[in-house]
């Protein structure tokens, strides 16, 4: 596998894969707290695709599928992280997100891969996305890869969970029958959650700093 993890902010990480044009698993990191503090959603307005989720300090998203004309929100909120976010998000340092890599990350192909985000309404003139959820589906095993990301200020608001359960739904509709993914074993955080949703943990070979967590999409969760 192409080591390119994904890290969630101080919290968790989820390993993943630097996805190849269209086909393989975008990097995206995990940070997500289990706890499931309540939000509001509503329906959209009929031009704002999706539904609007209100954080706690009252700010609204919208909640939606990945786009490609996504591309500078997604390179802006990874602006917004620290050097250190990053290098818990993608295992190793990176001065910014490039546009080939940011447009693979916005450009799925929906019979194989789906990102769910949490994104400012269309009114805000520089729009950002704030977390990400993802699952790649490799149909030779009916597995999918998923990544998590939320960003420190949502964190501990239940929008994690959220946001990796619709990616769950996702990755069944795509036709897996499990989702997996790789965590840090310091990323206690992610772990809890994951494991709040059902996931078996197992050891990565040659990699005693992570750990490989899978989800039967067959039981409930």
């Amino acid at each position: 596998m192409n080591r390119g993890p994904i890290r969630g902010l101080p919290a968790a990480a989820v390993r993943l894969r630097v996805p190849a044009p269209r086909r393989t698993l975008a990097v995206v990191t995990t940070l997500a707290n289990s706890r499931g503090d309540t939000y509001r959603e509503r329906p959209t307005s009929s031009n704002q695709p999706g539904e609007t989720v209100t954080a706690r300090d009252g700010r609204k998203l919208i909640l939606r599928r990945i786009r490609r004309d996504d591309v500078a929100a997604l390179q802006r909120g990874f602006a917004a992280l620290t050097a250190e976010e990053v290098r818990q998000r993608f295992f190793y340092r990176l001065a910014q997100l490039p546009q080939e890599m940011a447009a693979r990350l916005c450009d799925l192909d929906p019979r194989y891969a789906v990102a769910w985000i949490l994104i400012d309404p269309d009114d805000v003139p520089q729009p950002e996305i704030h977390a990400v959820a993802r699952v790649h589906m490799d149909p030779a095993t009916e597995q999918a890869e998923f990544a998590l990301v939320v960003q420190r200020a949502l964190a501990g608001q239940g929008l994690g969970r959220m946001l990796l359960l619709r990616a769950f739904d996702s990755a069944r509709a795509l036709g897996a029958v499990e989702v997996w993914g790789d965590i840090r074993n310091d990323n206690l955080a992610m772990l809890h959650l994951c494991e709040s949703l059902g996931c078996q943990r197992s050891r990565v070979p040659h990699d005693p700093g992570v750990v490989r967590v899978r989800l039967d999409l067959a039981a409930p969760y």
